[in-house]
């Protein structure tokens, strides 16, 4: 859907993901954020800054929930964490879910699993509808109607 790869590539040209090189894959109500562990993301004790564990719960969630609304920008209103392992190696994902939408702020949550599928964190938070439309933002807009095809001003690339 042509959405759902608009989404994807807003999110590959946020400037903060030059730092974190993460990947998306969204559908509908589903989102999933990779990323590969590395130092760049460790704390003093040498396993990833719990940080980290926040965006990757966030992001996907709130990709689950924008890949409902066509219209605005999504905003996270409220956002739980709840840290259960340590990971400081690995291929790590984070997939992000739609539980509710009833028509004023939609309900999504997320599980963050390391490479041997062992849950490391999971989060939940409720997003409304923002006045921003996504067709004022300029990455969304990248992806022309009907192909698959991006600008090479890809910053991931």
């Amino acid at each position: 859907m042509d959405h759902h790869r608009k989404l994807e590539t807003m999110y590959a040209h946020a400037p903060v993901n030059r730092f974190y090189r993460p990947t998306l894959t969204v559908s509908e109500a589903r989102a999933e954020v990779r990323i590969e562990v590395g130092e760049h993301l460790f704390h003093s004790a040498g396993a990833m800054h719990g940080s980290v564990y926040f965006k990757m719960l966030d992001d996907a969630a709130w990709f689950a929930a924008n890949s409902l609304v066509f219209d605005v920008f999504v905003l996270t209103a409220t956002f739980e964490v709840k840290l259960r392992r340590p990971v400081s190696t690995g291929r790590i994902r984070a997939v992000g879910t739609v539980q509710n939408d009833d028509g004023r702020s939609i309900l999504a949550e997320a599980i963050l699993y390391d490479y041997q599928n062992r849950v490391l964190a999971t989060g939940h938070g409720r997003f409304a509808r923002g006045p921003t439309p996504l067709q004022s933002v300029a990455s969304y807009r990248l992806v022309q109607s009907g192909t698959n095809q991006e600008s090479d001003s890809d910053p991931n690339r």
